[in-house]
């Protein structure tokens, strides 16, 4: 299950405000590397894919993994451009959806919230799989129920051999 809006606007702003602090840069570097699916909100996967590309090193299309420049003027500067045109992350865009950026989301925000928040980028929601895995093995047992008859009445309606 995607991250609520609110979950989506801490890890934005987590992203954006922490990543001169040494203890982070890692952490933002591995949420820069998943992908975009985990935000439930558009605006917030724009955002997010505007950093992701932004942020991202040169690379040698061959051999080098992805990586990010996360700290220093670089991170300061694609942050800062979204922050003042926010036309460069889509032109619909106002000023109001990336004010977020930048400010720092809080003391709650630790290691514990960022382990959560990466187990609910991937997860999906129980009841629905709870439903779907019912859903299903009625549907296998009817679909072999119906592949047997069809298979059987094959067998008994073959078409007579043409005599000359």
């Amino acid at each position: 299950m995607p991250l609520e809006p609110e979950d989506g606007a801490k890890a934005l702003q987590l992203i954006t405000s922490r990543y001169n602090q040494r203890e982070w840069r890692r952490k933002i570097e591995k949420t820069l590397s998943l992908p975009p699916s985990g935000f439930n909100d558009d605006n917030q996967r724009k955002i997010f894919l505007y950093l992701k590309i932004g942020l991202q090193a040169y690379k040698s299309r061959r051999a080098d993994p992805p990586s990010w420049i996360v700290g220093g003027f670089a991170t300061k500067e694609v942050i800062d451009r979204a922050r003042f045109i926010p036309t460069v992350i889509d032109p619909q865009f106002k000023e109001k959806d990336v004010a977020l950026l930048g400010e720092d989301p809080g003391e709650e925000i630790n290691d514990v919230w960022w382990e959560d928040m990466l187990v609910n980028w991937f997860e999906e929601p129980e009841e629905e799989g709870e439903d779907d895995m019912d859903g299903e093995s009625s549907e296998d047992s009817e679909s072999v129920s119906n592949g047997e008859e069809s298979s059987d009445s094959s067998d008994t309606a073959k078409p007579p051999k043409a005599t000359s």
